[in-house]
């Protein structure tokens, strides 16, 4: 049992790093963070940077950190991060219906509102070590957001949003 629940785990602390790597490369092609990491490598097309960076920075973390407590950060973080998109799709529709839309949600809007719901209320029963945690975690976002992200964004210089863009190389 233990052995499976270490697996799965893994698996997803995994498959967070993948996002992270993919989050702050449209994060840096978008000028939130400093555009050099947003170079790719040549042969493979990835964003090695960037890797290597949270590499570096999640391995001793996550060897240092008990992990219950990094369970419960994970937890937060992710239930956070579902909850903003489900609330999110719904409002984008109204507002925005011009978008192309690659897919319809079942159920809009109450599928959205009943998923953020639902994430909100798995949120509110974690403890209060992990909200204190995730509250730090967020003012230090928003820290550097407004020091750093705010002023050399795209859209805060005026360029509007950037249409994707792959050919930044090393």
């Amino acid at each position: 049992m233990s052995a499976g629940a270490v697996a799965g785990l893994t698996t997803v602390v995994m498959t967070l790093l993948i996002g992270a790597v993919r989050v702050f490369f449209a994060m840096s092609r978008d000028g939130l963070m400093p555009l050099a990491l947003a170079k790719v490598n040549p042969t493979t097309g990835t964003p090695v940077r960037i890797t290597v960076a949270i590499g570096l920075v999640v391995a001793p973390v996550a060897s240092l950190t008990p992990i219950g407590k990094l369970e419960e950060m994970v937890n937060i973080g992710t239930l956070s991060a579902f909850a903003l998109v489900s609330i999110a799709v719904p409002i984008l529709r109204k507002r925005r219906p011009d978008l192309e839309r690659s897919f319809r949600v079942p159920f809009s809007p109450w599928l959205p509102w009943l998923s953020a719901a639902i994430c909100v209320f798995l949120m509110l029963n974690l403890t209060a070590e992990t909200w204190l945690r995730f509250a730090v975690w967020m003012g230090l976002g928003f820290l550097i957001y407004f020091t750093y992200g705010y002023k050399n964004s795209r859209v805060g210089r005026g360029h509007g949003v950037p249409a994707p863009d792959y050919s930044v190389k090393d």
